[in-house]
């Protein structure tokens, strides 16, 4: 199997750490490819939010997960599969956040709780819409809820 799969812009943020709380606050730029013109985000800031794929590239290689792990290593919460799970280190190092629109000017989208780094490589920006949401209602595990208590801080 082949993907075709290339960066359309870059992450310019203030944080530069690998931390894990505290995203809520950090207004972030994605700068667009010279490829793409300023049309290519024509219309998006007639939305409230974005989801923005994005390459994880700081992630060792050598400690990707393919199996079981306890989240951020506490053996108080239990053994959970990569894929049930939002770590870092996954397979292909994919990352995928909600983010909130702050501004659009020419090839730049300004947001704010995009939890990706200075200089992070972002495959893909879609427009949230709410018919994307759920349906019906949602559930998750205590140690989730626990583990994002503070994750979207301020």
């Amino acid at each position: 199997m082949q993907a075709d799969v290339s960066a359309i812009g870059i992450v310019r943020s203030p944080r530069k750490d690998l931390s894990d709380d505290f995203w809520g606050a950090v207004e972030a730029e994605i700068v667009l490819d010279e490829a793409f013109g300023p049309e290519a985000l024509f219309g998006l800031g007639d939305f409230s939010h974005v989801e923005i794929l994005f390459l994880m590239h700081r992630v060792d290689a050598a400690k990707v997960e393919t199996g079981a792990r306890h989240p951020r290593e506490r053996a108080d919460w239990p053994l959970v599969g990569i894929f049930g799970q939002r770590g870092k280190a996954r397979p292909n190092r994919i990352g995928l956040t909600r983010a909130m629109i702050v501004a659009v000017e020419g090839r730049v989208l300004r947001v704010r709780g995009l939890d990706a780094i200075d200089g992070t490589p972002v495959l893909d920006i879609k427009p949230w819409m709410d018919e994307f949401a759920p349906i019906g209602a949602t559930r998750q595990p205590a140690w989730a809820s626990e583990l994002m208590r503070d994750y979207f801080k301020d």
